[in-house]
């Protein structure tokens, strides 16, 4: 192509040339008119060449255009971990990945003479907490998708697998096994939270659920809402906790609505970071109250009924009465499961602040000593968790950039972050209330759960220390304490209160 466009000029250049050779052949042989019809030939034919070449060059160019437009492109950032695209970009293929290797300590915590089985096994470990590749990309421009296995805990689980169909901002339909949207630090990616292991509020909280959601943004990207239709799942958990993972054990479904605003979000000053939102829960749900058979006691997926677990801990503190083996005396989901939460963050500079409330009314039933039961529990839990980054990026619900990466030889130490938090679980009374006739131990019998093993409030507050090498690296130092209250009994069967639990958690996660 480059000998093509020399040749062009040069062959102008002898055109040029030769026709002022011509002229002067004229004026010489002024009567000589076959010379003269000669050269009229040989300057047609010269710019004939020229127009052909001209051609073949655009051509060339032309073609050239699209290979590339034909090519893919094969690209590596941190935004998009590695990935092959088309060159017009609708269509992506990108491969991440997220994995977290912990350490976890339990300080004076424990008492070997104890009778809670949960407390008794909790041992130091190291482990790995999460193993996840992640694959995502597009199709034909418009439909994004997620998938997204997880090999942690020597376990392995599907957590996302969904398609987006992005029709307009503010209408996009989801649909496959994703984050129930509802609480906003669940909804917040795992590899953003302030702490290791969200707050007491999750418990409350569905987690991944199989079903579809409307959603979008409207106002200048200022509103946000969701609408979904999802088989619904017990508080805390995610539908693969089912005994059959992933397929639903009940006919009714769950309907849940959440909206959020950051009003100031387009505008400067010290509101720009303020957003709040409320989100809303509701299904009917229907479980039993008895064991499978003679060799298998009720579970969870049974009477579709939750357990609560500690937060840094993740420990066992309360689960309603199971059904012993082929008996039928556990409790169960017996109607409605109403859930709701208002919720906000407020993020200014290294600052950062959020919040959230969630309760959940629950229908629950129970048949036990010849007494048929029902109630409609209530059970809260909030916090409240703030940061500072001390290095003086800017705090937001995702994780900061470091102004400079960890680097011996720059200087560059990274960004270094405070965090704190409180959060509270409370479990209705009604949940060890007696009922009937009889001696005080055939009424406790009687009750939803059991005094003895179960709390009845869980109060903790957290300190931390977070370390962003690079926006891909991170390293946790956690510290929380939970105080109880119930859940415990010494060898004279008297209901005592759970010893307080300390945690010490670091973890190294990896996020691309």
């Amino acid at each position: 192509m480059q000998f093509k466009k020399k040749l062009i000029p040069a062959l102008v250049f002898s055109a040029v040339v030769g026709g002022g050779l011509a002229a002067n052949s004229l004026n010489a042989y002024a009567d000589d008119s076959d010379d003269l019809a000669k050269l009229r030939a040989q300057i047609e034919e010269l710019d004939q060449k020229i127009k052909i070449l001209d051609r073949k060059n655009e051509i060339a160019e032309e073609e050239a255009a699209a290979k590339k437009k034909e090519n893919a492109v094969v690209k590596a950032s941190a935004a998009d971990g590695f990935g092959i695209q088309s060159a017009d970009g609708n269509f992506k293929l990108n491969l991440k990945g997220q994995f977290q290797v912990n350490a976890r300590s339990y300080i004076n915590g424990v008492s070997s003479g104890n009778t809670n089985a949960a407390q008794q096994n909790a041992a130091d470990s190291f482990f790995i907490r999460q193993a996840r590749p992640i694959i995502s990309g597009t199709l034909f421009k418009d439909y994004d998708f997620l998938f997204v296995p997880d090999f942690g805990q020597g376990k392995t689980v599907i957590q996302d697998a969904y398609v987006n169909a992005k029709l307009q901002p503010w209408f996009q339909i989801q649909a496959g096994k994703q984050k129930t949207p509802f609480g906003i630090e669940r909804l917040q990616a795992d590899s953003d939270g302030l702490f290791i292991e969200r707050g007491l509020p999750n418990d409350l909280v569905p987690n991944r659920d199989i079903g579809a959601q409307i959603r979008g943004d409207l106002a200048n990207n200022t509103f946000s809402y969701s609408l979904g239709y999802f088989n619904g799942v017990t508080d805390g958990s995610s539908s693969d906790s089912y005994t059959t993972p992933d397929f639903d054990n009940n006919d009714n479904k769950s309907y849940v609505a959440r909206i959020f605003a950051t009003p100031f979000k387009n505008e400067p000053g010290f509101l720009q970071g303020l957003g709040a939102g409320f989100a809303i829960d509701y299904a009917d749900f229907v479980g039993t109250g008895t064991g499978v058979n003679a060799a298998t006691a009720q579970t969870n997926s049974q009477s579709n009924l939750p357990s609560y677990k500690s937060g840094l801990g993740q420990l066992s503190v309360f689960s309603y009465r199971t059904a012993a083996a082929g008996a039928n005396n556990g409790t169960f989901a017996n109607g409605t499961q109403l859930r709701w939460s208002p919720q906000a963050y407020y993020y200014n500079g290294p600052f950062g602040l959020l919040a959230e409330y969630v309760q959940v009314d629950q229908d629950v039933g129970r048949i036990a000593t010849g007494l048929i039961r029902s109630d409609k529990l209530s059970n809260d839990a909030w916090q409240i968790g703030g940061s500072w980054i001390i290095t003086g990026e800017d705090a937001g619900y995702s994780r900061p950039t470091p102004k400079s990466n960890f680097d011996f030889n720059s200087g560059g130490w990274g960004a270094w972050e405070l965090v704190a938090r409180y959060s509270e679980l409370n479990v209705d009374s009604k949940a060890f209330a007696s009922a009937g006739a009889g001696t005080a131990a055939v009424r406790q019998a009687r009750s939803y759960a059991d005094p003895t093993t179960s709390i009845s409030k869980a109060s903790a507050w957290a300190a931390g220390l977070n370390w962003y090498i690079n926006k891909d690296v991170k390293v946790y130092f956690d510290y929380e304490q939970t105080f109880y209250n119930g859940g415990w009994t010494n060898a004279a069967g008297a209901i005592l209160d759970r010893p307080t639990e300390r945690v010490l958690e670091t973890q190294l996660q990896l996020n691309f």
